[in-house]
């Protein structure tokens, strides 16, 4: 069993920060040639994009994927809806979740694994007002005891 190189190429930052993640998913991408590239150049954006099922696929939209200038001929919208790859089940209780409970289906981070681009994709419950204030209240908390701790060793 070979070890497969995993290499992030984009994060979703504002997803944790607008939601709670309840679970994670691993999803292969359906991309063109020229998309490909200029992932692999790192010019893609997951900031506001979604996910969204239609007659039993998972499709990804709103993740910009910047024009690949070499490949100006073969040139596909940014924005273009991207369909996922993903087994029958996890479509199916993914659907259920959504449609039941009232989650949102977001794309988190963007990688490579070995050779194949992936998309991790969360199911995700929003985050109310107070939530975040309490989150960013931890963190600043988190960072001033580190800043004491640091101080206090000299």
């Amino acid at each position: 069993m070979s070890s497969e190189t995993v290499k992030t190429i984009a994060k979703n930052k504002k997803a944790y920060h607008d939601y709670f993640v309840i679970e994670t998913f691993e999803a292969g991408i359906e991309l063109m040639g020229s998309e490909v590239k200029s992932i692999r150049a790192g010019r893609v954006n997951l900031k506001d994009s979604w996910c969204s099922i239609v007659k039993g696929e998972m499709f990804v939209n709103g993740m910009h994927v910047s024009v690949y200038e070499q490949g100006a001929m073969w040139c596909k919208d940014p924005l273009r809806v991207r369909k996922l790859l993903l087994h029958k089940r996890e479509i199916m209780k993914l659907m259920g979740q959504e449609q039941q409970q009232g989650y949102s289906i977001i794309p988190l981070s963007l990688y490579f694994k070995g050779n194949h681009i992936k998309l991790e994709i969360g199911l995700c419950k929003g985050k109310k007002l107070y939530d975040k204030r309490d989150d960013m209240a931890k963190r600043s908390a988190k960072r001033d005891i580190e800043r004491a701790l640091k101080n206090s060793q000299y």
